[in-house]
């Protein structure tokens, strides 16, 4: 969006980028502060547009930037859902909608970062906490969705009328709106899984059903994410809570894709079915051609193979069958039974109770670290069924990006939505593991060092995650207390040696900068046995920083190249690509070494695994 010092005209007429003239022909500003949300009684706004002037107009200047939006091209938006939908997504352009959103579960989720001195960071508190309270913010939403009318408007007023002011009053109201605007955008052929749990399911059936229409509703599905803990221990007297529930719903009954899923049978299955196998090894079953409801389904009835029946075929197609072998008359007089081959059966089609599906645990590959994480096989299983290749798939509360990466990787189109800058660095770190560092855009972030600047002064924390977000590093670090230094890894390969990987360590300095910083970072990377430490800046460095990095020893690499190992890189190089110097290699990203075993190598074989 408009930077600080875009001009009037880019900004009425929707141009992301500052004008360059104006940036000539005049002084640089002081960079404007970030904008803070807050209503005329002093409270914190939390789904609130910025300010004009900043990322983006207010909503009653900002253009439909619907006519604007490309097809083909994967986005990631940093902001309120509710405005980045109303303002950047067309209707009737995504084909699938996963939204997992908080579950009112009365938890700070989001809270995962902690600064130096272990406190939490005040810029992810702002993200959640004040949510679900109802405030002056709330009763607006809600007061907006009555007046639009309709029967979300009437399932509201009955939420309200036996639930009261009550914060899930709020999160019943902060839903309904954007629930709204994912039935706007989505195809006529399009379906929306909504992930939720037991606290609030219920009533978000009932506005989905408001929202669609309840003819539209599909399934119900109960994925057992847990197993029972032995809480009846600590004296708790409910059965033990392992499930989470994914509310099924379809724009149109014409038209919509799904493919049903299939699992393979059991070994023990195969063994007392199919124990039949014709002369080149084929195995098979011998199942009834009769047809069930003795004549009353408009089933034929004719004499075959001297046997007359009510059959499952035509007289045309059962001759056929026979001629291709397919038909087996056990003994003369016998009824005729159907040829059935192993290997032209799909499997066990996938029902409403998904326990196959295993949570991430502390050594799956794909963990992140991110305390909502779902696994990828729950996103695999839900695109494959519901979408095909090219298809535009949608999640608007996007977290660490599963959706966003299962997409990528089953050849999907995507559009992932966040309002946490910690959220979408998690995402981008995801994407580069992936080797995805281009090929989408990345929308509501700063784009000129200005509006780095005012993020800086604003959200330290935020700016933090989106330099690490840019330069493809997982920003989550998720140490008890401080930070020891880091604020994010990167891992790369130098040469043959695969199982010893080396590090990068980064810090991030928004602030006023001084020689002491690449001293502390120097400590940093002999006590984390890094191979070269990063020092990204928002200033330019002084010359004794400068002086002082060049004096650190240089990594050799296996081709003898040396490489600094101490760099300095500002935000503006940053902008401009320029990127940290190590051996060419493919990269990871994780805010743990332990995450990166879990990536190389099955966890037997994780103690093999060296750095340095």
């Amino acid at each position: 969006m408009a930077g600080p010092l875009a001009s009037k005209r880019r900004a009425r007429h929707g141009d992301c980028r500052p004008s360059r003239n104006r940036r000539r022909a005049k002084p640089r500003k002081k960079a404007r502060r970030w904008p803070r949300g807050r209503s005329p009684e002093g409270r914190y706004i939390q789904h609130s547009p910025p300010a004009e002037g900043v990322f983006l107009a207010s909503a009653q200047n900002q253009p439909n930037n619907h006519a604007r939006q490309r097809n083909g091209l994967n986005r990631l938006y940093c902001g309120d859902n509710l405005d980045v939908l109303r303002k950047e997504i067309r209707a009737e352009s995504v084909d699938l909608i996963y939204l997992d959103p908080p579950f009112k579960s009365d938890q700070n989720y989001n809270v995962i970062h902690t600064d130096r001195e272990g406190r939490k960071a005040a810029a992810q508190q702002r993200v959640f906490e004040d949510t679900w309270e109802w405030n002056q913010t709330a009763k607006d939403t809600y007061q907006q969705v009555i007046e639009q009318g309709g029967h979300i408007a009437d399932a509201l007023r009955a939420f309200y009328s036996f639930l009261g002011p009550v914060p899930m009053m709020a999160y019943l109201a902060m839903m309904a709106p954007r629930l709204i605007e994912l039935h706007r955008v989505l195809k006529s052929t399009g379906s929306l899984y909504l992930h939720c749990d037991p606290n609030a399911s219920h009533y978000l059936k009932i506005l989905l059903d408001g929202v669609f229409g309840s003819v539209r509703f599909k399934n119900e599905i109960i994925w057992k994410r847990t197993v029972p803990k032995s809480d009846f221990r600590q004296g708790a007297t409910n059965w033990p809570r392992v499930h989470d529930t994914l509310l099924y719903y379809v724009k149109n009954e014409d038209g919509t894709h799904f493919k049903q899923p299939c699992e393979p049978h059991s070994q023990s299955y195969i063994d007392s079915h199919y124990r039949l196998r014709d002369r080149d090894g084929r195995q098979y079953q011998l199942t009834s051609l009769i047809a069930p409801g003795a004549g009353t389904r408009g089933h034929p009835k004719y004499e075959f193979m001297g046997v007359t029946r009510y059959w499952r075929y035509n007289a045309d197609k059962m001759r056929r069958l026979a001629t291709q072998g397919r038909i087996v008359q056990p003994s003369p007089g016998a009824v005729p039974r159907y040829k059935r081959y192993l290997d032209e059966m799909a499997g066990v089609p996938v029902g409403d109770t998904w326990t196959d599906i295993r949570p991430i645990n502390s050594q799956a590959q794909e963990r992140l670290g991110y305390p909502t994480q779902k696994p990828e096989a729950l996103l695999v299983r839900i695109l494959r069924a519901s979408s095909k290749e090219g298809d535009v798939v949608l999640d608007p509360f996007c977290g660490c990006g599963t959706a966003v990466a299962v997409a990528q990787r089953l050849n999907r189109q995507w559009i992932g939505i966040d309002i946490a800058k910690l959220a979408i660095g998690v995402i981008r770190g995801r994407l580069h593991n992936q080797g995805i560092d281009s090929g989408y855009e990345a929308k509501w972030l700063p784009t000129t060092v200005e509006e780095a600047a005012a993020l800086a002064e604003e959200d330290p924390f935020g700016f933090q995650c989106w330099v690490l977000g840019v330069l493809g590093i997982n920003p989550l670090y998720q140490k008890r207390g401080a930070d020891r230094g880091i604020d994010g890894r990167m891992f790369f390969f130098d040469g043959p040696d695969t199982g010893n990987p080396k590090q990068l360590v980064f810090s991030v300095k928004g602030g006023k900068l001084n020689p002491a910083f690449v001293r502390e970072l120097a400590g940093v990377v002999r006590r984390e046995r890094a191979q070269i430490g990063v020092l990204v800046t928002l200033e330019e460095p002084t010359k004794e920083m400068r002086k002082e990095a060049a004096t650190a020893e240089h990594y050799r690499a296996h081709d003898d190249s040396l490489y600094p190992g101490l760099q300095i890189l500002t935000v503006a190089e940053v902008i401009r690509g320029e990127r940290a110097r190590h051996p060419a290699s493919r990269t990871l990203t994780f805010p743990d070494p332990k995450m990166v075993k879990a990536w190389l190598a099955p966890s037997e074989q994780q103690q093999h695994l060296k750095f340095g």
